[in-house]
């Protein structure tokens, strides 16, 4: 990836499009399920979203491997998505956008009010 398609997000644009396409290739409910995966990792994307497209890459490869075995969706998911999403993500513990803004807002009223006090 060049500066241009970093500046631009013409990749995110690129890889949005081609998980679509491979998204609307599987069954009905396995694009459902592809559906909550994305509504529920996106909180744990940083401001681009791209530290996710390797991390959704792989979901839907799951997903497609196993539709094309034949499994049904709940065999492979279960019945927690978001579950399965937060261990995606990196636990229960992992850090959302919200939180990593909250510390940063922290952080900054900290210092002004230092700046204040001293």
């Amino acid at each position: 990836m060049n500066f241009w398609e970093k500046a631009t997000g013409s990749d995110l644009t690129r890889d949005w499009k081609a998980f679509g396409a491979r998204a609307e290739a599987l069954p009905d409910d396995y694009r459902d399920a592809w559906c909550q995966i994305v509504a529920h990792l996106f909180p744990y994307g940083d401001f681009t979203g791209r530290n996710l497209t390797p991390i959704l890459d792989s979901a839907l490869g799951l997903l497609e491997m196993s539709a094309a075995d034949g499994q049904i969706v709940h065999e492979v998911l279960g019945d927690d998505i978001r579950g399965f999403c937060t261990a995606l993500a990196g636990g229960a513990g992992a850090r959302t956008h919200r939180d990593r803004w909250r510390e940063q807002l922290n952080r900054n009223v900290a210092r002004k009010l230092s700046r204040l006090g001293g």
